[in-house]
């Protein structure tokens, strides 16, 4: 009886000492400005900046359409020019007077239709139109390539309905699911929660406790009966729940601001974030017990969390066009994984295979985290 008597009161101790140290963390979050503006006031700058500053939309490229000689044909080429919504045009007669444009970066192209354009078209000899791009912004070089070849076969399959020329032999007909617009805000603003989220979990922990070795605090509930899990549990959960609020925030600026539709559940996108939140917060706990130093803390938490999720997790650029060593690295990532999760609660709905796999991912990228920042931190009480 009287031992069933003291593990009912180490029970009892062990909730108590849990439900103190959550009070403690959650005062301290409460008293703390900056863990305010990194949950909230951050979040939402970025926000701003993927959903209004950042564009991959190639609408309005500027670029300058030389037609050498003016016929009813090429007008009627031109117009077809000058009417998309891709293009800023500007025309003249000659290709060297927008040579310097060129080169100083004022246009991005220069479209230019032959004196030859209309005979050889009457003659049946394809016709060629030159197009010249800079090529030192290769993505933008590619896109006013491949639209002005688009506006050349819009237009010669407009005439072809008209009567007017010969029908093309295939006429292919593009559909584009999710996204029909191909607006990029829809892909970049979900992608950008979860770099918000990394924030939140790595950088917020990793200073938060980073600080409180250097204040001493740490050792001072290391003295205390409290055990290694209750006090890695009771100072993570108040961040833990912190990241979620962060991300409900994220999530409803990008659906009633930004207009992003979002087709999956709530269960889903709830999942998946406490998921990832599993490995980011406890690469912040490995960081600060490994550092003691909130300077140290939050260089290291920029360089192994922020950086890699923002270059090297699918956000902005693909994947498989890096080198094939990188693209193994992408695979310790977490953001990674979360990512084009967030982008498909988003766009399409809720695809349980996908998110499974990516679940068990992110949970076993934490468990490993937490393995070390346990033992680490067992080795700085002894």
């Amino acid at each position: 009886m009287r031992a069933k008597a003291w593990s009912d009161r180490g029970r009892v101790g062990g909730r108590r000492r849990f439900v103190a140290l959550m009070r403690k963390e959650s005062y301290q979050i409460l008293r703390d400005p900056s863990s305010i503006l990194i949950a909230f006031v951050l979040p939402m700058i970025l926000l701003f900046l993927f959903g209004y500053g950042v564009s991959l939309d190639t609408t309005r490229t500027r670029i300058s359409l030389v037609v050498e000689e003016e016929t009813p044909l090429t007008r009627d080429l031109a117009a077809s020019f000058t009417a998309s919504r891709y293009f800023a045009v500007t025309q003249g007669r000659d290709r060297r007077e927008f040579d310097d444009d060129l080169a100083l970066g004022r246009v991005r192209g220069i479209v230019v239709v032959p004196a030859t354009f209309a005979a050889d078209h009457a003659a049946a000899r394809h016709p060629a139109v030159q197009v010249i791009v800079d090529g030192s912004e290769p993505n933008t070089a590619s896109f006013v390539q491949n639209y002005a070849q688009a506006a050349a076969a819009n237009w010669e399959r407009q005439r072809s309905s008209e009567g007017k020329a010969r029908p093309p032999a295939i006429a292919v007909e593009q559909r584009f699911w999710f996204n029909p617009q191909l607006t990029s805000r829809n892909f970049l603003v979900p992608g950008s929660i979860a770099i918000v989220m990394t924030l939140v979990g790595t950088l917020l922990t990793s200073l938060v406790v980073a600080r409180e070795w250097e204040r001493g605090t740490m050792e001072a509930m290391m003295a205390t009966p409290v055990t290694a899990a209750e006090l890695l549990t009771g100072k993570l959960l108040p961040y833990f729940i912190l990241g979620l609020a962060s991300m409900t925030l994220c999530v409803l600026l990008a659906v009633f601001l930004f207009g992003v539709p979002f087709r999956g559940s709530v269960t889903a996108l709830y999942v998946l974030s406490a998921s990832f939140l599993m490995p980011a917060l406890g690469q912040g706990l490995l960081i600060s017990a490994a550092t003691k130093n909130q300077f140290l803390a939050s260089q290291l938490a920029l360089i192994s969390g922020f950086l890699p999720s923002f270059l090297l997790s699918g956000f902005l650029f693909e994947i498989n066009s890096m080198p094939t060593v990188i693209q193994w690295i992408t695979y310790v990532v977490p953001a990674r994984y979360l990512i084009p999760s967030l982008q498909t609660v988003f766009l399409a709905g809720d695809i349980w295979p996908m998110f499974g796999r990516a679940i068990a991912v992110m949970l076993a990228i934490g468990s490993i985290f937490f393995l070390l920042a346990a033992r680490s931190t067992r080795k700085r009480i002894g």
